[in-house]
This record gives structure tokens, sequence and C-alpha cells, in this order.
């Protein structure tokens, strides 16, 4: 962690608000790299007055953060906040906006879990009631299971190993971010450490799975992880999400993927190479998909609930214990298949779709949940 006492650089925010940000949306200027990493450092080390901190994330919220500025600032926060704990397998990285959801399902962990029983395993990670919404996200859901969740790093991925499926703590894994929360929540409005918090990747996984509104976001997402130099993402995948959580809109939905994790011209079921060593080619590559051709044939609305942890617990265990073969077993399918697919355990979509209604008709995926629950 960083220390108070600590020296910096000489950029303090106040300068960087009168000399570089805080002009305007239209007249600011972007920072450097130097001064973006200088400045996080400055706030994770709780070194701004109130104030001008403050000022500082609106300013960065109105003049809208260059992926090299947001990198830098993953970057600070990986090396002064960040405990990773690396499962022995590779698993995909979901990345859900940590302020959760309040109106529909958090279909994350069947999908998770459908995944990990299919051979795809899957990390999810998330805080308490974070804000700015402060709503249900993957912890609540996991404690309505009785899935333990107040756990240290390594405890995270050892249960990645044995299970396939993952959960990391945002206050046991990134402490800086999670001593933050007083600050952020008085802020009213969402800041840059809404974005970074879902890049931290505590399991140093090589794929990376994220929701977006708008294609021009997950482009965005894709060239930070690109810029940042304390990670080595191999390949993303985003969708456009509902209430920007990772569960796929039902309807005509982008889905952009950059990277592979493969050598060239390897096949699924091939061996995977060193994804470290393979960089792709810059450009991610979106498409469209009707989820309807995918069995989600119904509206968003479809997948409301009242009682978002409940009611999605609820959900979790009927699907995977094949009670269930409505809008829900339908959306917790196709969004298993994608992080399949994220992986490239499946050639594509539709032969990640066919695993996942396999491992749910075999109730492989019921007992993963069993053995989360004893873990």
């Amino acid at each position: 962690m960083a220390q108070a006492t600590r020296e910096f650089g000489d950029w303090p925010l106040k300068r960087l608000m009168t000399e570089v940000v805080g002009s305007g949306h239209k007249s600011a200027d972007d920072m450097t790299r130097e001064q973006a990493r200088e400045a996080f450092q400055r706030v994770l080390a709780g070194e701004p007055d109130h104030t001008t901190l403050g000022a500082f994330w609106l300013a960065n919220r109105w003049k809208r953060n260059t992926p090299e500025e947001l990198g830098a600032y993953v970057d600070v926060m990986r090396e002064e906040s960040v405990e990773t704990a690396e499962p022995e397998v590779d698993p995909v990285d979901c990345g859900a906006n940590y302020d959760g959801k309040g109106r529909s399902a958090i279909l994350g962990v069947a999908a998770g879990v459908v995944a990990a029983a299919a051979g795809t395993p899957v990390v999810v990670h998330s805080g308490d009631r974070v804000p700015t919404q402060k709503q249900d996200s993957y912890k609540h859901v996991l404690d309505e299971l009785g899935v333990r969740t107040e756990i240290e790093p390594g405890e995270s991925a050892d249960m990645v190993d044995e299970t396939g499926f993952g959960y990391y703590y945002q206050p046991a894994f990134n402490p800086g971010i999670h001593a933050l929360w007083d600050r952020r929540d008085n802020m009213g409005v969402r800041t840059f450490v809404n974005t970074v918090e879902t890049l931290a990747n505590p399991a140093d996984a090589d794929v990376h799975l994220g929701s977006f509104y708008h294609l021009a976001f997950a482009v965005k997402m894709t060239d930070t992880l690109q810029a940042a130099e304390s990670q080595s993402v191999s390949r993303t995948l985003f969708f456009q999400g509902m209430e920007g959580y990772d569960d796929v809109r039902p309807g005509t939905t982008v889905v952009g993927e950059w990277g592979s994790v493969r050598s060239t011209d390897e096949p699924a079921s091939g061996e995977r190479s060193d994804p470290r060593d393979n960089e792709g080619d810059g450009e991610l590559d979106d498409f469209e998909i009707k989820t309807a051709e995918y069995g989600m044939d119904f509206e968003s609305e479809d997948l409301h609930v009242e009682d978002v942890a409940a009611e999605s617990a609820e959900i979790t265990e009927a699907v995977l214990a094949g009670e269930r073969d409505d809008q829900f077993a339908d959306a917790v399918a196709l969004n298993a298949a994608l992080r399949i697919y994220a992986r490239e355990d499946a050639d594509s979509i539709d032969e990640g779709l066919e695993t996942a209604r396999d491992v749910l008709a075999s109730g492989d995926a019921e007992a993963v949940l069993e053995d989360l629950r004893a873990f």
C-alpha cells in the first residue's frame, strides 16, 4: 500500500486541475501517462484534499479519460493496491460493474458455474454495496447461495482450482480502492474508479469478459488493457449487457472481441499456447447477434425480478438442478456459452451453447455448485 509520507513528483491534483484537466470538457487537455500515474498514486495515498479530489474526479468524468490515462490508473492500482493470487488454471476474468443491478436477475453465477462444469474456469470479483448505486452484485447472490465470499485472495485462487469457479472479494484483494468507499459515496456519481476496478484482474487471467452500453466503451476498455503495463491480457470479449452487468441483453446485441489465447490455426481442442506470446492485431472486431437465434427469444423485462439477490440465487439453484426450462434457463445457457467462447474453448457461440446445454442436462453444473458450498 502507498504511504501518506511518501514523496511525489511535481503534479499535485490542484495543479493538474488548474493547468491540464480542469478547464471544461471541450478545452481540457489529456494527461500524460506520468501525470496520470502520479495523480492516482496521490489518491491511493490519501494525499489530496477532499474538495480537490472530488473536483479532479468530476473533471475526469467531464473530459473523458483516454486509454493511456486509464491504463496508467490500472497500473498504479495493481502495483500499489491489488494482491493477485493466480490459480493453476487460466480462467476467464468477468469484470462486471461493482455497483450492481437493481431490476434484473444476476445470471453470471449460474452461467459461470455452467462454464466451469464444461471445463472453462471462471473468476468473478466485486465488493459490498459499492457506490454509486450500492446495489446487489456477485457477492450478494453467492451469499444467498451459501458460498463463502469474504475470503483472502489465496483462498479465492484455491476455489478456482478446486471447483472451476472463483470469487475474489474487493476489500481483501484491493484494499486501496476499498478505502475510497466514503469519498466515492459522497460524489453521488460514478468516477473513473468504477471503470478501473473492473480491470483489477486479481487472478491474472489472460481473458477478460465485460459488457457495455455503447461499442465505443468496449473499444476504450480493450485499448486500456493494451495500454496497461501491469498485466498481459491476450483476449477480450464484450457484449451489450443488462444494467451494465455481464448478462447479455436480449434482442439484437453487439459483440466485440479482440485477441486470442491460441496459436495460429489452433483448434479449440488443441494444446493451448502461452497466451502472452500472442499480441493480436490491436483492433476490436464487432458483430451483431440476435439472441432469439440462440434460445433467448424474449424481452429484457422478462428477466426482471423484485429481490435481485434472493431471486437470482433461487433461479441459479433451479436452473442448475434442471428444474427450470424457461427464459432464465435460456439466458443462463447463452451467457455460459459466451464465457466458453471467450476462452476459445469453443470455436463459435453456437458450439459453446450446445456444450452449455449438455452440461445443464447432465447435472454436472449442479455438482459444481455443491462443491462451492462445501469449499
